[in-house]
């Protein structure tokens, strides 16, 4: 069922909701936190499509908040409220509600937003593009339990990290670590399998990758060894070798969703390793609202970069030299 509903107010909205609901059969409301997505008209469809598979798992109150500040002065001096209430069909397990805040409302969403909050539960703010510099100190930001970014959808994803990790508060997150989460899982095992130290690793990915920049990170912060980044032409993170003595620990994914894991000693194993769509990688998220820890040690770690073979000595260089020379003309004669 969908209610349009225009330059209206957050207790129509609410009011709307409940008649929905009636209309669908079920008065009660089921769901278990609120999820605010922070979007524009050219990505909404796909982050609310998102949001609603994620609900599936999770059922939530979706509220889109769509800012519209308007080009002209007498649009931006105009403050409009206009929503759409959609409960059963798309909308997935829950409800959702697409708010487009028209004019100087732009600046006051957290008061709008604030009244369609479910009582007593946990509130997660999403920002699928362009998230604010601090999204703690964002009005929205500070509803929220968890507050998820995605590094992978900027310009200038190294550039968003290192601003991520200036910025960073407990409850903060970014998908760029949560398309982690197979690897590292896969990797912690092989570790428990090989029982060996790591000497270094060495992760591949096409270039200005965030998940192979934070899983570098991950490596210099857990293992304490240095890492080497190589440039490959993806998707995204190929490849992982961890150097021991006893040979490397490689897991090769060149494409497609399949990966070869190789252990010293073992045989090669085949691994299922599908890069992951948006709503699973919510969906995961939404299943615990306490502060990552591991994610925040990562983020803050420094990479140090392997040192460089020795080059060789002069002497060295110069007796092979002579022995390469001593030999032509053996080869001569």
């Amino acid at each position: 069922m969908n209610i349009d509903l225009t330059n209206t107010t957050s207790s129509k909205i609410n009011a709307a909701l409940v008649e929905a609901r009636r209309a669908a059969g079920s008065p009660a409301v089921g769901m278990v936190l609120t999820l605010v997505v922070v979007t524009d008209e050219g990505n909404h469809y796909d982050a609310l499509k998102a949001a609603a598979d994620a609900s599936r798992e999770h059922p939530s109150r979706i509220l889109a908040v769509i800012k519209r500040p308007g080009r002209s002065p007498r649009e931006r001096r105009t403050a409009r409220l206009d929503a759409e209430v959609r409960v059963g069909g798309d909308a997935g397990g829950g409800e959702t509600v697409v708010l487009r805040l028209h004019g100087e409302l732009a600046d006051y969403a957290d008061s709008v937003v604030l009244p369609l909050l479910l009582p007593d539960a946990p509130v997660v703010v999403w920002w699928p593009v362009d998230a604010p510099a601090r999204p703690a100190q964002d009005p929205l930001g500070a509803l929220a339990q968890r507050r998820i970014t995605d590094a992978y959808a900027v310009e200038e994803p190294l550039e968003q990290l290192a601003a991520r990790a200036a910025s960073y508060a407990p409850g903060d997150t970014d998908l760029a670590w949560t398309r982690l989460t197979p690897w590292r899982a896969m990797l912690a095992a092989a570790l428990d399998q090989a029982r060996t130290d790591v000497i270094s690793a060495v992760v591949e990915s096409e270039a200005d990758n965030p998940s192979a920049e934070l899983l570098a990170r991950w490596f210099a912060n857990r293992l304490k060894v240095p890492v080497e980044q190589v440039v490959t032409d993806g998707p995204v993170v190929t490849g992982v070798r961890l150097r021991t003595a006893a040979g490397d620990i490689h897991i090769d994914r060149p494409d497609g969703p399949v990966a070869t894991l190789s252990i010293p000693g073992q045989p090669d194993r085949t691994l299922a390793l599908k890069v992951r769509g948006t709503a699973e990688l919510i969906a995961e998220e939404l299943r615990r609202l306490d502060p990552d820890e591991a994610y925040a040690a990562a983020l803050r770690a420094r990479v140090t970069a392997p040192a460089p073979a020795p080059a060789p000595a002069a002497s060295e260089k110069a007796g092979s030299e002579k022995a390469g020379s001593e030999k032509k003309d053996q080869k001569d004669v």
